[in-house]
């Protein structure tokens, strides 16, 4: 296992410049994922790595090793992909195997290694079918076996369960989490799910438009956001955002019914547009107020009700109350001052 480190790395297909001067350290043996909406340049950067795209400017070194320019076979790299990609008329054992016999290593090798990769992947029982005998689940653990036997310094996934259903896809990111843990490999992860990012990652990359717009630890990005973009893609439901002025050292939320608010920072100035941000599980439905319930999600031990205010503004609240699914209610609201992030309407940067 190595350490990636990318310097000023640029893409650019034409004049289109779509990868902006990243800089990034994947430290050796960390769960590095890049999260980020459709279009950002998370797979392209991926590619990159991995040799499956040139890189326009900038350099890419693996361990101590410069591979800006190295093919994807010299870098020491694996990669699993959304598409399983395995070898229909090859049992599992074969299909595991065959890029080892193809580089003409010695049967027992190749034995010993597939064996062991099905001990990680638990797939032992299964050696002998073929692709068609298989679930999703299970052809996607034969995958990324066939990536383990290999034996790389890193691992890259380019979003492996995307073509999973929900239950395959919770089953599947404890089986790659546990994997990490077991074999501790570097590994980078791309996905558009945040909830994959924060349930498996050591350290998330947020990509927009080819830039980096945070990197952190999971509950650090939720908990201390630079800006409004990472605010709201991180955690969910997502954080709610409610337009307000700063008038004389405090800021006024029309969106909530023209509250007051005093956050513990550093107020940007007087007259100055901002938005508020609090995460639904911040805000507590209290008896009667102006805000109307339009519809509650009741999933057992978490409602979530989706409020009205009475400037138009939109709500997610989190709550352990059960209301009716239909809505329809009056409730108010409560929150602590201290539970508002704000951010500059202008440029989206958090205030602090």
């Amino acid at each position: 296992m190595s350490q990636v480190t990318l310097r000023k790395v640029v893409k650019s297909y034409g004049a289109v410049e779509v990868i902006h001067g990243i800089d990034l350290d994947v430290q050796q043996g960390e769960f590095c994922v890049f999260v980020g909406p459709s279009g950002c340049g998370k797979s392209t950067l991926l590619r990159m790595i991995a040799g499956l795209e040139e890189t326009t400017g900038g350099a890419i070194s693996i361990g101590a090793r410069d591979v800006t320019d190295a093919d994807p076979a010299e870098r020491g790299v694996s990669m699993v992909f959304q598409t399983y990609a395995l070898y229909p008329h090859m049992t599992v054992r074969e299909n595991m195997g065959f890029g080892l016999k193809m580089n003409g290593h010695p049967k027992a090798e190749i034995t010993s290694k597939v064996n062991e990769a099905a001990r990680i992947l638990k797939l032992e029982p299964l050696m002998d079918r073929k692709p068609a005998a298989l679930s999703g689940g299970q052809r996607q653990r034969v995958a990324i076996g066939r990536a383990i036997v290999r034996g790389p310094e890193v691992f890259l996934f380019d979003e492996p369960l995307s073509n999973l259903d929900a239950e395959l896809r919770v089953e599947m990111r404890a089986e790659i989490a546990r994997l990490h843990r077991e074999i501790g490999a570097t590994m980078i992860y791309v996905t558009h799910d945040q909830v994959e990012a924060m349930t498996m990652a050591d350290k998330i990359v947020v990509l927009r438009a080819g830039h980096i717009e945070q990197v952190g630890a999971p509950m650090h990005l939720y908990d201390d956001p630079d800006n409004r973009f990472v605010a709201g893609f991180i955690g969910s439901p997502a954080m709610n955002f409610v337009a307000a002025m700063v008038e004389n050292g405090a800021i006024i939320a029309p969106g909530l019914d023209n509250a007051r608010i005093t956050p513990p920072i550093t107020m940007p100035g007087n007259s100055v547009p901002v938005e508020i941000g609090l995460r639904p599980n911040a805000l507590r439905i209290t008896a009667t107020g102006p805000y109307r319930v339009e519809h509650a999600e009741n999933l057992g031990a978490v409602t979530y009700a989706h409020l009205t205010a009475p400037s138009g503004e939109r709500l997610v609240v989190e709550t352990e109350q059960r209301l009716p699914a239909a809505g329809g209610a009056m409730v108010g609201l409560e929150f602590d001052p201290a539970d508002c992030f704000v951010f500059r309407a202008d440029s989206g940067l958090r205030v602090r």
